[in-house]
């Protein structure tokens, strides 16, 4: 009797970039084709509801692939890191388990990072250290990240974004410098006027596809002050309903917010030294070598 080949586990295949880098269209060629399934690591597609503005894959591209990682919480409930870290690793052990490729596809770095480099967390964070530093002001706070090696967040003239990267600092380690297991890390490098011109068209499908109508409703559920409506359009929207701006206003803020964003997530991208910078035809060439060998 012949003996058993015990084939090799499928490897963990990260895409990162930014928001519109076309990385998410890149993952699901990629897995249609090596039989993946895509976890998307994006703090807000974890929200239930909020699918046009925060640009989720449409129900087409997911019923092409399997995804993971959407529609997770509602907008009013906590989500952590650490949260994202042990439901991806989860899937992860799911997928390999099918004998499929998983696929870590998104914009989140911290997201990314917790998997990618087995991140260990605390259980909880310090109360008494988190009222001290919302009594802080916002330059008080980036003074505090200068002087202790903190990294500045997506958004440093935010301060719940401020406080949050002081507590991660202080509450979560690398276990391990360099990717878990077999793991190959790509970044998706887009020209900045090709970026820019997918952000504006992007700001188009949105309007085109209701984002104010969405927007209203979760306003009117879940209020504009909680953590998932004040990222992303949803804010601008808030103020375009109040009166405060008009229509081609809140486009146009919406592709600054969006580029900034875009610029804000490679320089958190950018200091992984484990990461491969390709375009997309050399992205898709690469990890289509690699996994035609595995």
């Amino acid at each position: 009797m012949a003996a058993r080949v015990e084939r090799p586990e499928p490897p963990l295949i990260v895409i990162a970039g930014p928001t519109a880098s076309g990385k998410t269209a890149l993952a699901i060629k990629l897995a249609k084709k090596f039989g993946g399934e895509i976890i998307c690591a994006d703090s807000r597609t974890v929200y239930r509801g909020m699918d046009v503005g925060t640009a989720k894959p449409t129900a087409e591209e997911q019923a092409g692939v399997p995804h993971w990682g959407l529609d997770l919480v509602e907008p009013g409930e906590r989500f952590t890191a650490a949260d994202f870290k042990a439901y991806a690793e989860q899937k992860i052990a799911e997928i390999r388990e099918r004998g499929h490729v998983p696929f870590l596809v998104g914009g989140t770095g911290l997201y990314i990072d917790s998997v990618v480099f087995d991140f260990r967390f605390a259980a909880a964070p310090d109360e008494s250290f988190r009222q001290r530093l919302n009594d802080m002001s916002v330059s008080e706070l980036q003074k505090y990240c200068k002087e202790n090696n903190v990294l500045l967040p997506e958004n440093k003239n935010n301060k719940r974004y401020l406080v949050r990267a002081i507590e991660r600092k202080n509450t979560s380690t690398m276990r391990y410098g360099a990717p878990v297991g077999t793991t190959y890390v790509v970044g998706i490098t887009t020209a900045s006027d090709v970026l820019r011109t997918r952000i504006e068209y992007r700001s188009e499908q949105l309007f085109a596809n209701n984002v104010v109508k969405e927007a209203t409703l979760l306003g009117k559920k879940y209020g504009w002050k909680g953590e998932a409506m004040t990222g992303n359009i949803y804010p601008l929207v808030h103020e375009y309903l109040c009166g405060a701006i008009d229509e081609a206003e809140l486009k146009r803020r919406f592709v600054v917010s969006d580029w900034r964003l875009a610029k804000r997530q490679m320089t958190w991208l950018r200091r992984n030294e484990h990461m491969m910078w390709a375009d997309i035809p050399a992205a898709e060439h690469y990890l289509s070598t690699l996994l035609l060998r595995e």
